[in-house]
């Protein structure tokens, strides 16, 4: 009898901390949570491109995808689950919904909607994906929902509850990789790095005239030595050009960040060095669990850096690793569930080496005034 009381008591407080609500009084349609939003590219996407008309070069919803955690596939850009969904979970929320699927109405926990292969840039794989202007587009128009169903009061206090998730900017430097002279011709890398942090900045921008406060962003992932990058050069090496953009574009969004900060009424932001940690896996990979770090799991070629997971990009023919959890790529462009989770728990609460000024549980943790409650019935 103790005992069973001892495991109610246990199960009411974490669904209470959860924000989950169930069956019994009213009281109980009542939920209280920090919504959370997300936006960017292949990073996290969790499946919107399988609802716009692209190519499979731009998804992921088919065999192996998502082997892991998935079936069927997701369209997730991995094995299983990836950074967003383990932020969710620490948060105490569900699998943000896929903001594109239709089956899809209820967005009382937030909504994700990145889209593999997108970037800040419009020009960005044009007319194959959603790119980050249009994402906002998106969100505008579920802020209209929320304040129809909500009215402007509750609205208002959810949005700037909440946490808005980014992961953006690589694709703007990987789509015009070829053989120029200059990977971004005509553009000097100052000129066109400004644009893409720009358009990063008017994303931000708008998301604060909404009401949004709380930013969580990643800097760029190391693309010169992505074992898709090798493949197309000679002998598999590095691109050394790519190196120095990335590395010029995460020095430029840190400073923009920070001026951010100084110019927005209540702008917080959690800045996740992703490229850091990324590198530090490639080259040490035993040191973090892995025993191979710059090759990919699922793919052909060496290294197995074509980009052919799943046989439906062209090259038909590919292999699939025995142990996923060996390796920190899944495929020659994403990484393994158990690189997903690794980073997650730093985006989360990492040290200020990795993630700073603040981490995202502080981000989550911090209010600005009481957070209402919502029925789940209202949205």
């Amino acid at each position: 009898m103790v005992v069973a009381k001892i495991s109610f008591l246990l199960i009411s407080f974490l669904l209470m901390l959860r924000g989950y609500s169930g069956s019994g009084s009213s009281s109980d349609n009542f939920v209280e949570h920090v919504a959370l939003f997300i936006f960017g590219d292949s990073l996290y996407d969790p499946g919107n491109n399988n609802y716009i008309n692209t190519t499979p070069e731009f998804q992921a919803n088919f065999w192996p995808y998502g082997i892991s955690y998935f079936d069927p596939p997701s369209g997730r850009f991995s094995d299983g689950r990836l950074i967003p969904d383990f932020i969710a979970e620490y948060a105490g929320l569900p699998i943000i919904p896929t903001y594109l699927d239709p089956r899809n109405s209820e967005f009382v926990y937030g909504a994700n909607f990145a889209s593999g292969g997108a970037g800040a840039l419009v020009e960005t794989h044009a007319g194959f994906v959603v790119d980050l202007k249009t994402q906002l587009q998106y969100f505008g128009d579920l802020e209209k929902q929320f304040r129809q169903k909500l009215g402007d009061s509750k609205t208002d206090q959810l949005l700037s509850d909440a946490v808005y998730l980014f992961s953006c900017g690589g694709n703007d430097y990987l789509a015009p990789v070829g053989n120029n002279e200059s990977i971004l011709y005509p553009y000097t890398h100052e000129q066109y790095i400004r644009m893409v942090i720009g358009n990063m900045t008017d994303v931000f921008k708008g998301i604060h005239e909404k009401g949004g406060r709380k930013i969580g962003i990643t800097t760029v992932s190391p693309l010169a030595c992505w074992p898709s990058i090798r493949a197309g050069r000679p002998g598999n090496t590095c691109n050394g050009e790519l190196d120095i953009i990335t590395s010029m574009h995460n020095q430029q969004l840190s400073k923009k960040l920070v001026e951010l900060e100084k110019e927005l009424e209540g702008f917080m932001y959690s800045l996740f060095d992703l490229n850091t940690e990324v590198s530090n896996r490639m080259k040490n990979p035993s040191k973090y669990g892995f025993k191979i770090g710059d090759s990919a799991c699922c793919g052909s070629g060496p290294f197995g850096c074509i980009y052919s997971c799943g046989g439906k990009r062209g090259v038909t023919e590919f292999d699939l690793c025995d142990n996923i959890s060996d390796y920190f790529f899944f495929d020659s462009n994403h990484n393994t569930e158990v690189a997903a989770r690794q980073f997650a728990e730093l985006f989360w609460d990492g040290d200020s080496t990795v993630t700073a000024p603040y981490d995202l549980k502080t981000l989550f943790l911090h209010q600005g005034k009481r957070s209402p409650t919502y029925r789940k019935e209202d949205l």
